[in-house]
């Protein structure tokens, strides 16, 4: 046999098998990776399902109306259209859109002809107003200002 291509073949076959063991404890990492990603989808799984469950809980109850089962303002969810509130809240949507930005609850009011001098006028509309925001509809800012949802 030829001492040469002897020597090839076994320089070759130390090559494979440290490359064998490169490959090997990277199917290693990429397998504990693989394992620790499941787990995390589990527990994310686990979370939105409380969270879920904490929403549906905290949810506001429906009210009856004619026999009937109906939330007046409800949740808003990316598919659902402004045309499902109720027309005096389709009409504050519409003032705080067509504002130039943020507006308090006194600037809608001067935009619905509402008599913003009379404190007991402006509240119920500011009840309106929170009451959108906490259903998803508007968002308030620190200031008191409200704004459309980007």
């Amino acid at each position: 046999m030829d001492p040469e291509l002897l020597e090839r073949i076994t320089a070759r076959r130390a090559e494979l098998d440290e490359r064998e063991k490169v490959l090997a404890k990277e199917l290693a990492e990429v397998r504990a990776e693989r394992d620790e990603l499941a787990v995390a989808e589990r527990v994310l799984e686990r979370v939105c399902e409380q969270l879920a469950d904490e929403r549906a809980s905290a949810a506001p109850a429906p009210g009856q109306v004619g026999g009937r089962t109906v939330m007046l303002i409800p949740h808003r969810t990316p598919d659902m259209e402004e045309t499902m509130l109720p027309p005096d809240y389709q009409r504050i949507l519409a003032a705080v859109r067509q504002a130039a930005g943020p507006v308090m609850a006194r600037q809608v009011g001067d935009a619905l002809g509402i008599d913003v001098s009379v404190r007991s006028k402006l509240e119920p509309l500011r009840g309106k107003l929170v009451r959108l925001v906490d259903r998803g509809w508007l968002r308030k800012l620190p200031d008191g200002r409200f704004t459309t949802r980007l």
